[in-house]
Parts: C-alpha cells; sequence; structure tokens
C-alpha cells in the first residue's frame, strides 16, 4: 500500500469545484488531506466536496467568489473550524478572457474582472491564510500562474492577471520564508471546458496563424491532456517532500514538467556615473542591437 503524504493535512482549494482545481482537490485527498471545496456556484461546488466523500476523503464545500476578502477569510475560517487547521492554501481560481480580445477591444470592466478573477483572489486567500500559517511556522501556499504571462497567446486582462500572480507569488515566498511558510506556482495546462470547443480551437489557430504559436505548442495546446496529470504537482509542492523549495515558477502540462529561470538580467553594457556621462542615443542603438 502506497504512502499517503498528505495524511492528516488541511487544505483549501479555492476554484475546485471542476476543472484543474477539482483534480487537485481530488489529488489532495488522495494523498490522505481533508479540503475545503470552493466554486461559485453552488449545485458544482456542492457536488465536487460530495464526490470527495464518496470517494474515501473528507471535504466540506464553501460557495463564493474568492477575490471577495469575506469568501477567502471564509474558507480560511472552515477549514480550521471543521479540520482543526490549514497547512495547504491552493489558488485555482480564474476565468477565461472574453473571445478575441485584445487592447483594442477590451473593456475596462472587462480588465479590472480578470485581475480580480486571478491576482486579486491570489491576494486574497494568501492574506486571509498568512496569520495562521505564521503563527503554527509552517505551510505551503501554490498559486496558479500561466504561461499566457508571456504574452503568446493573445489577450491583455488574461497575461496581465496571471503574470501579476506570477510576481505576487515570488514576493510572498520571500516575505514568508523567515516564518517556515512556503509559495510556488504551477502554470498548468489541461483540458478543461476552457481548452475545449470550437471558440478555443479557432482561437489557437489565430494565434499560430500570427506567428505567436509555434507549430509544437499549437498541436499541444489542441490536445490537452485531462487535469488529472497537472494535479501531482500541486500536491508535491504541497507536500513535505518539497520542503526546500519556494519561490519556484513551474509549468506542467501533459507530461510535461518545467522551471521558469529565475528574472535577472543579461548583461548588455555598463559605465560608472562617477565619472562618465549617460549614455547617448547612438551608443545606447549600437549596444542594445549587439
Amino acid at each position: 500500500m502506497s504512502t499517503q503524504h498528505l495524511l492528516g493535512k488541511r487544505a483549501v482549494v479555492a476554484g475546485s469545484s471542476r476543472g484543474i482545481g477539482l483534480a487537485v482537490a481530488k489529488a489532495l485527498a488522495a494523498e490522505g488531506a481533508s479540503v475545503i471545496v470552493n466554486g461559485r456556484d453552488d449545485s458544482t461546488t456542492k457536488a465536487a466536496a460530495h464526490e470527495l466523500v464518496s470517494g474515501g476523503g473528507r471535504s466540506i464545500p464553501v460557495v463564493g467568489n474568492v477575490a471577495d476578502e469575506e469568501v477567502a477569510h471564509r474558507l480560511v475560517e472552515a477549514s480550521v473550524s471543521e479540520f482543526g487547521g490549514i497547512d495547504i492554501v491552493i489558488n485555482c481560481a480564474g476565468v477565461a478572457e472574453p473571445a478575441g480580445s485584445s487592447i483594442l477591444t477590451m473593456s475596462t470592466y472587462e480588465f479590472f474582472a480578470q485581475l480580480d478573477a486571478h491576482l486579486v483572489s491570489t491576494f486574497e486567500l494568501a492574506k486571509a491564510a498568512a496569520p495562521i500559517l505564521v503563527r503554527q511556522g509552517s505551510g505551503a501556499i501554490v498559486t496558479t500562474g500561466s504561461a499566457a504571462s508571456a504574452g503568446n497567446f493573445g489577450g491583455t486582462g488574461y497575461p496581465a492577471g496571471k503574470g501579476g500572480v506570477n510576481s505576487l507569488s515570488v514576493a510572498l515566498a520571500a516575505d514568508l520564508a523567515p516564518h517556515g511558510v512556503r509559495v510556488n506556482v504551477v502554470c498548468p495546462g489541461g483540458k478543461t471546458r476552457l481548452s475545449t470547443g470550437p471558440e478555443y480551437e479557432a482561437h489557437i489557430n489565430d494565434l499560430f496563424e500570427r506567428g505567436l504559436l509555434d507549430a509544437g505548442t499549437r498541436d499541444a495546446a489542441l490536445d490537452p491532456a485531462p487535469p488529472d496529470y497537472v494535479a501531482p504537482l500541486y500536491a508535491y509542492l504541497s507536500s513535505d517532500l518539497a520542503s526546500g523549495i519556494t519561490g519556484q515558477i513551474y509549468s506542467a502540462a501533459g507530461g510535461f514538467i518545467g522551471r521558469y529561470p529565475a528574472f535577472e538580467p543579461s548583461f548588455v553594457a555598463y559605465r560608472g556615473h562617477d565619472d562618465e556621462p549617460p549614455y547617448t542615443l547612438t551608443e545606447l542603438a549600437k549596444l542594445v542591437t549587439e
């Protein structure tokens, strides 16, 4: 019989009523964790929690938008009251950007809705849980970023929100490292309702035609693996097996696992400011293009 690496752990998984979030909740439960399941739709969220319980796990549903400060606190409080504490905090909440949107079409309201769904939800859940994790001197936070933050999947609000998640998570890792709390990011790729259907396929093919995606990335995007292939990385980063890992950004899609390099500049040029003047535009044109 295999060891359950999360036995006795208490977890909150925001955005876990379906898709990748539900797969993550199932993976945690299979490893022995008690899980607070969350989603915006009442019946879907309750059905997800029931599915975990039917599989032999412990799970409680909490309905609401985790970008709402009150809802985020309710998730954390539910874990403390129902399970006796909290050890793992995962945010899989998010929404798709409107089809075909760009800076030419996206409204300010739509843009802020993307930031709310991805970046603000990550902040609110971490803010609600951090004081408890810090007091106990341990815990794992796993957030959900996206390769879309590189800009090669189009859109504006979604890449901005996910890029913010990546940066916020690295900053949180630095904030919380002295307190024994780890923070890491997973940029997942999996087959969900957001990555299937004619509109999605047309979007991916359009990105390929525009030169934003190469043929290999296009083909992988059109045939994503089930979210079950992504979920184990979330569970691993939540476990004591990853006790030495924090501040990292990973990619997971099907059988592929990658790690993004640290945000560091490559050398272009240097001159001292004490005895040399600022660069001229002509000098910069030569240095930068070289």
